[in-house]
């Protein structure tokens, strides 16, 4: 799949007072944020549509212009006709993909009891795997009084979740990035930014929901693996200088993405509640029905989508998220999730009941 891992996202509209994007340092995100739960519910708070929040995540993505119009023109829906006879044309063995050895560790994971040389063994197939697991031990996060020396000393360290995590991010992370050209690498770099904290929250609600916590973990990494797809089929049908896009238009691309993702999901043979939470993705108004890791993923998308744009400066202030949040979960969730995310990525803005 190498020329589809780019390129999309689903937008809807976006008419929210912006200020132009501002870097966050990395001193910032690492600034200790106030534990709080002090928050001024009197004061007027802004809904703004979650259209309109989507829309302006995936201009922001694409470094799109607002919209100047909400239904796609002759021109955008001859644009989508080709898009979709790409994407039934599409073979999904043309996706990345996964290290052969990828599955079988996943499932040896899944075993709490699973031993440290039974795992090294399975990770030193891959060199590129143990070149990963030794350079993230060798880090100051991970330093111990003894130095890393073998591959098994470092598997015991970093442990089983954060075994799964390092690999996870091995090996989505070059694909949310893959690179073809100046606009598909920085919608690639935005891809990842997004999916770093979807995965992160998403294990958060997950646990809270009685699902596996790695299973959630992943399916907030691949949700939008799709989005690159498009955003890639984009590319090669009309020049980024000529992306403007109505609402419909990105609306549309949207679902286009969430098929893409599911049938990567697929592909890979990722858990099946993973399949099963991108697969409700696809039917984003049919909310009553989801599954628990299908409502943990729409809660972390949503949250995911406002810290990266909050770090950004991209919404209001006082944007309420209460009336998307799933009734699964409670405000003080919402709350608490907000904190750890601004905690963990930046100093975004709290939008909280």
């Amino acid at each position: 799949m190498g020329s589809l891992w780019e390129h999309l996202f689903h937008r809807r509209r976006a008419t929210a007072n912006r200020v132009r994007p501002g870097a966050v340092t990395a001193a910032a995100g690492l600034r200790h944020q106030p534990d709080t739960d002090t928050i001024d519910t009197d004061a007027p708070r802004q809904i703004m549509p979650l259209a309109e929040i989507e829309d302006c995540f995936h201009r922001f993505v694409l470094s799109l212009p607002d919209a100047t119009t909400e239904e796609p023109g002759n021109a955008e829906l001859a644009l989508l006709k080709r898009l979709r006879l790409l994407s039934v044309r599409f073979d999904t063995r043309n996706l990345p993909r996964l290290p052969s050895v990828l599955p079988q560790l996943l499932r040896t994971l899944r075993n709490d009891n699973a031993a440290g040389k039974q795992l090294s063994m399975l990770i030193g197939r891959d060199p590129l795997m143990v070149g990963e697991v030794m350079r993230v031990t060798s880090s100051v996060y991970y330093r111990s009084a003894q130095p890393v020396r073998s591959l098994q000393h470092a598997v015991i360290l970093l442990g089983q979740n954060g075994l799964r995590r390092v690999l996870t991010h091995h090996v989505m992370k070059p694909i949310l990035q893959a690179n073809a050209g100046t606009l598909s690498h920085l919608a690639g770099e935005r891809l990842w930014d997004h999916a770093e904290r979807c995965a992160h929250v998403c294990a958060v609600l997950g646990r809270n929901s009685g699902c596996d916590s790695f299973e959630a973990y992943l399916a907030g990494i691949i949700c939008h693996s799709g989005t690159g797809a498009v955003i890639r089929m984009l590319g090669q049908l009309i020049p980024p200088d000529e992306m403007t896009f109505s609402s419909g238009f990105l609306a549309a691309c949207a679902q286009l993405a969430a098929q893409l993702s599911m049938q990567a999901a697929q592909y890979w043979e990722l858990p099946q509640h993973v399949i099963e939470a991108l697969t409700e993705r696809q039917h984003p108004d049919k909310t009553a029905s989801l599954s628990p890791l299908g409502t943990a993923l729409t809660g972390a998308d949503l949250l995911a989508i406002v810290q990266l744009l909050d770090e950004h400066r991209r919404l209001p202030e006082d944007l309420d998220l209460s009336p998307y949040w799933p009734d699964a979960y409670t405000p003080s969730l919402l709350h608490r999730c907000q904190l750890d995310l601004r905690r963990q990525f930046g100093a975004g803005r709290e939008h909280l009941t």
